[in-house]
């Protein structure tokens, strides 16, 4: 199924949305594990793709020593945006607006490549692949992670049923399609090959905890500060506010109505070059 160009639009309001609600709800753990993974390594240049509003840069400059030069990019100018005014702290880091499968970089220049739930929205992910491995050193690593199946990240699986009862004859695919599309260990592998990956990827299976102070918390972050309030405005613009209400419903029903706690689980995948 080809995507709707909706499904890269984070603009407007979505930015501020998204660092607020779900950077706490879904990416900071796996921010962390990236960072970790890459601490022990011996680094000079690392290059940071579709860094979003900076959860994994904020890590990467708070984990990484000081002398690692960190230059993060992003498609869109408007989370790259959010991402330089929340900044990280004394660090310096190069904040540039880059498409992935064109990177604006000589080629071999980094030691490391890391990307946080993006190339799920790469349109030619070997494309992205290649360019990725085109400017990294001998022996450098592209070090990303994907969400697993929607049905293993529950909040999302939650929020995804509920709209079918909002909008059944065109119910929004938004999270299945795109967010949590991309979890086939054997195409990812086939992707990676294509891009001029000699080596197989080591891949690995992360489980984690999502937790929010209410059912509203997650029904908000997905249902307003992702994509998918591309698709349900484009289906009733007046009707956001329910859809997200139903979803909240949903969340409350299945999770209770106080404190919310629900699995979320990804795809950590490392390889050399």
């Amino acid at each position: 199924m080809n995507k709707p160009d909706t499904d890269k639009s984070f603009a407007g309001s979505i930015p501020k949305l998204y660092e607020e609600y779900l950077v706490p709800l879904i990416f900071a753990p796996y921010a962390e594990d990236l960072a970790r993974r890459l601490a022990s390594r011996s680094l000079l240049r690392v290059l940071e793709v579709a860094a979003g509003t900076g959860v994994v840069t904020r890590e990467l400059a708070s984990t990484l020593p000081a002398g690692v030069s960190i230059v993060a990019t992003d498609l869109n100018q408007p989370m790259l945006d959010m991402a330089s005014e929340i900044g990280t702290g004394q660090r310096p880091v190069q904040w540039r607006q880059a498409d992935a499968t064109q990177l604006p970089f000589e080629g071999g220049g980094f030691d490391a490549v890391v990307c946080q739930f993006g190339v799920m929205f790469f349109p030619d992910k070997s494309a992205a692949f290649s360019e990725a491995r085109r400017v990294l050193k001998p022996g450098g690593v592209f070090l990303f992670n994907v969400w697993d199946r929607i049905e293993e990240n529950e909040f999302a699986h939650t929020v995804t049923t509920a709209l079918e009862d909002v909008f059944p004859g065109d119910p929004p695919r938004f999270l299945a399609r795109t967010p949590h599309g991309y979890y086939d260990h054997a195409t990812i592998e086939r992707d990676l090959k294509s891009g001029g990956f000699p080596s197989s990827p080591r891949i690995d299976t992360v489980a984690a905890r999502s937790r929010a102070s209410s059912p509203q918390v997650p029904a908000i972050a997905y249902c307003q500060g992702t994509p998918l309030r591309n698709e349900i405005e484009a289906r009733a613009k007046s009707r956001l506010g329910e859809a997200t209400d139903v979803a909240a419903e949903a969340i409350a029903r299945r999770f209770g109505h106080g404190l919310v706690d629900a699995k979320i689980q990804a795809h950590v995948v490392t390889v050399e070059r």
